[in-house]
C-alpha cells in the first residue's frame, strides 16, 4: 500500500463546509446595492481567495460558488445565484488552481486572473443573462474594488494561516517520517 500525500477526503469536505458558511457570512455582511444592475457590492471575495490559498482549488471553487450563491438566495438576490454559482465558483477553482500555497507572487497572479474571470463573467451576465444591457458597466468598478479588497486581504490572511496552521494538520494524511527518513516502527509492548 502506497502513502498518501493529500489530504483525507473528510478533511476537504469539512474545509469546503465550513468555507463555504465563512464566504456566505462575509458576503452578506456588507452588500452595497447598486440600482441599475440590482447587483450589490460585498467583500466575500476575501474569504473566496483566502479559502482558495489556503485550502486549494476544490475548497476554493466549492466555497466560493456555494457560499456566495447561499448568500445572494438568503439576503434576496436570488436572481443572482446561478450566475454566482459558477462566477464565484470558477473564481475559487482558478485561483487555488493557479496559487501553490506558497508564493505571495503566484497568489498575486491568481488573484488577477481569477478577478479578471469575475468581473468579466458577472458583465456578461448582467448585460446577456438578466437583460441589463449596457448598464452592467456600471458595476464593472464595484467588482474590481471587490477583487482589489478580496486579493489583497484574502492574500494576507491565507499567508497567516498558512504560517500558523499547527504543522500536523498542515501535513495531515502525509506519512510520518524519522529524521533518517524511514517511517517509525510501532512499539510492540512486552
Amino acid at each position: 500500500m502506497g502513502s498518501k500525500t493529500e489530504r483525507r477526503p473528510t478533511v476537504i469536505v469539512a474545509e469546503a463546509g465550513i468555507m463555504a458558511a465563512l464566504v456566505a457570512v462575509t458576503t452578506a455582511l456588507v452588500q452595497i446595492y447598486i440600482p441599475a444592475t440590482r447587483g450589490y457590492l460585498n467583500f466575500g471575495d476575501i474569504m473566496i481567495f483566502v479559502s482558495a490559498f489556503t485550502f486549494g482549488p476544490i475548497v476554493g471553487g466549492f466555497a466560493g460558488g456555494v457560499g456566495s450563491a447561499i448568500s445572494d438566495v438568503a439576503t434576496g438576490y436570488a436572481y443572482f445565484s446561478p450566475f454566482t454559482l459558477i462566477i464565484k465558483g470558477a473564481e475559487g477553482l482558478i485561483a487555488g488552481l493557479i496559487s501553490n500555497r506558497l508564493s505571495k507572487k503566484r497568489d498575486i497572479l491568481a488573484v488577477v486572473i481569477a478577478g479578471t474571470e469575475m468581473v468579466t463573467g458577472y458583465f456578461l451576465a448582467e448585460f446577456f443573462g438578466l437583460s441589463e444591457g449596457y448598464a452592467a458597466l456600471v458595476e464593472v468598478p464595484a467588482n474590481i474594488l471587490q477583487i482589489v479588497v478580496g486579493g489583497t486581504v484574502g492574500i494576507i490572511v491565507a499567508f497567516v494561516l498558512r504560517k500558523r496552521l499547527p504543522e500536523a494538520w498542515r501535513n495531515q494524511g502525509k506519512p510520518q517520517t524519522t529524521e533518517y527518513g524511514k517511517s517509525p516502527q510501532p512499539q510492540l509492548k512486552s
